[in-house]
């Protein structure tokens, strides 16, 4: 089994009507609207799979729960940076969906169904404080945190146990298009997380 490691962000829009309930309760409390459908934009920044290197590449994800996340019969699609080595896409394969263990290792559990796992053009922007994940005409989503009380200080969750990482900041999608497996998802202004990464396999 592979050592492997990435550090970056992780950006995340739902169907959610407010913020994610999952944040908090992990996984115990159902989504806002019975079921989880969302996309989700990974930019790594340093990272690695054995001996490959994965600095510089971004995953686009689309997931679909259809109730509590922790029961399962999750489906996933994983679409990875068309720049990869293959060595590269191998290994992004593999952490994406669960079998190289480590902190994604419960992907292997809880998706029952990979609609695919392909490379494509996939582009993670950042200006100010918006993010934007593009894959091509699949997924095109575009976030910003919330406003707080303090100016130019974001809304966080901090100190949690969930499982992306332990501080996530609350925003919402000015964008949330997915067209892709006969899906046509629109989550304009509904439920959004950034939060900063650093996971590691397979231990």
């Amino acid at each position: 089994m592979e050592s492997w490691a990435i550090k970056g962000e992780l950006i995340l829009n739902c169907n959610c009507t407010v913020f994610c309930p999952c944040v908090i309760s992990l996984g115990k409390h159902p989504p806002t609207e019975g079921d989880c459908k969302g996309w989700a934009g990974i930019r790594i920044d340093d990272g690695h799979y054995g001996d490959e290197s994965l600095a510089g590449l971004n995953v686009g994800l689309l997931l679909e729960i259809p109730g509590l996340m922790a029961r399962g019969n999750w489906k996933a699609a994983a679409y990875i940076d068309e720049r990869a080595s293959e060595a590269a896409f191998d290994g992004l394969v593999k952490i994406m969906s669960g079998q190289a263990r480590g902190t994604t290792g419960l992907f292997k559990v809880l998706v029952s169904e990979f609609l695919c796992a392909e490379r494509a053009p996939v582009e993670f922007e950042t200006e100010g404080d918006k993010r934007r994940l593009i894959v091509g005409k699949t997924i095109q989503g575009e976030i910003q945190p919330i406003r707080g009380k303090q100016p130019g200080e974001e809304v966080k969750v901090v100190n949690t146990e969930y499982w992306m990482g332990p501080e996530v900041t609350v925003a919402t999608a000015t964008k949330g298009r997915v067209r892709a497996f006969g899906r046509v998802w629109d989550f304009d202004g509904r439920s959004a997380e950034i939060c900063q990464i650093d996971w590691s396999g397979p231990n």
